[in-house]
């Protein structure tokens, strides 16, 4: 059987980590493409994630931009303030790191909660953001089971980080279990098992909380006023929506086109690393695609 791990998805990369402080939090780092010449894309993870989620896609990226999937504020190694955990405090970090980067603008390329901070984003800074891409995104709807879940599974990794739990949550991530190998598993056990990082996780849960989750929603008219290019991209098997939430987002957002992906749940770019590349540096790039798009789909 083939041996699967983050060290032989980045087989044959050049990358790099490295830490950053981004007004005055310490953020951690996985970069690919050194060339000063190229726009920066900055990819983000989702809840209880981190930089490893993009393990499959920081070499293919390289090529074309200075890739840097980081660990999100009280997320990985980044650094973990005592503080509310909401929206805001994840756009005012990626605000300053992209003034540590000395990145004017940037594209930029959320998974699940990271969609959600790039949506604010994409709202609140126009002027620093080129293209958008929002994957399986967070930030429109409020599904009490769906929360419940979530939390109760990243609640119980954190809290108790055995192996069974992590790759449980893991497991809820995918469409194929057989993608969370051991490798993955090990590295967010670390994670979770580091100081601090149980309560960390807590506060970043506060969005599963009803009150709080509303209230840090984009509501629709927010989603018009998204300027940017958007790639709205949705799979088959997404735990935490269907694809017409996915397809109900790209006709609210002015210039958005929408790609479905089979055969995956809330890690597209990572189990069908290959389609997501090549979907979407095509995007990005502003290039043809050979993938088919709805540019304004028709809500189901």
């Amino acid at each position: 059987m083939k041996y699967k791990s983050i060290w032989a998805d980045l087989r044959g990369v050049s990358f790099r980590q490295g830490w950053l402080d981004a007004g005055g939090i310490r953020t951690r780092f996985l970069a690919s493409g050194e060339d000063q010449s190229k726009p920066v894309l900055l990819l983000l993870h989702g809840t209880g994630g981190h930089a490893e989620a993009y393990a499959r896609n920081l070499g293919p990226h390289g090529e074309h931009f200075r890739t840097y999937a980081i660990d999100m504020l009280g997320h990985g190694w980044t650094d973990k303030p005592d503080r509310p955990m909401e929206i805001s405090a994840y756009v005012d970090h990626i605000r300053a790191l992209l003034d540590a980067l000395g990145a004017k603008r940037a594209h930029i390329s959320g998974e699940s909660l990271g969609g959600w901070v790039a949506a604010r984003f994409a709202l609140d800074h126009p002027d620093r953001i080129d293209r958008l891409v929002l994957n399986t995104t967070g930030g429109s709807t409020a599904n009490p089971e769906v929360m419940k879940r979530l939390k109760e599974l990243t609640a119980r990794a954190a809290e108790d980080p055995s192996w069974e739990f992590i790759k449980a949550r893991l497991e809820w991530l995918m469409h194929d279990k057989g993608h969370v190998n051991e490798d993955l598993i090990a590295t967010r056990q670390a994670i979770y098992s580091s100081p601090g990082a149980g309560d960390a996780m807590k506060r970043a849960l506060i969005l599963q909380e009803m009150e709080t989750r509303v209230r840090n929603l984009l509501k629709d008219d927010e989603w018009t006023r998204i300027s940017a290019e958007t790639l709205v991209l949705w799979t088959t098997h997404d735990p935490t929506n269907p694809p017409a939430e996915g397809r109900r987002l790209a006709t609210l957002i002015p210039r958005a086109k929408f790609l479905m992906m089979e055969n995956c749940g809330h890690w597209p770019q990572f189990e069908d690393a290959e389609t997501f590349n090549t979907a979407q540096i095509a995007f990005l790039r502003g290039e043809p695609s050979n993938w088919r798009s709805e540019e304004k789909p028709t809500c189901s």
